[in-house]
């Protein structure tokens, strides 16, 4: 059974940055597909960006730019490095893996942007 933790996650003003953690337990974490989600209140969770076990990346339009994501495999944690954070960011951000180890979600992990 996969399990996700989030963490990293806090209060900083615009134009700051923050680095999400996502640890995975199990052993087919360097074959399966990593992604970032985020969900502000009211509205739907967004996928911010993902990547692949080759490494192939892909990104939501408004983070292009001021948002990474990698993987460390030796560690099993996938990471979104955030830029010139804007208070439209904030919202809960989710770590999510699709593989042959299953669908799963982590508890997420708050970001809030001030003005």
């Amino acid at each position: 059974q996969v399990q996700l933790v989030e963490s990293g996650g806090g209060l900083v003003q615009a134009g700051g940055s923050l680095r999400l953690s996502c640890a995975a337990s199990g052993r087919t974490f360097s074959v399966d597909e990593m992604r970032w989600y985020r969900q502000a209140p009211g509205k739907e969770r967004d996928l911010v960006a993902r990547i692949s076990p080759a490494n192939s990346i892909t990104y939501r339009d408004s983070v292009k730019g001021r948002f990474t994501i990698y993987r460390e495999n030796t560690k099993n944690t996938v990471y979104l490095q955030m830029n010139a954070l804007k208070p439209e960011d904030t919202a809960v951000y989710y770590c999510r893996s699709m593989g042959i180890g299953g669908d799963h979600w982590g508890q997420g992990t708050q970001v809030t942007v001030s003005s």
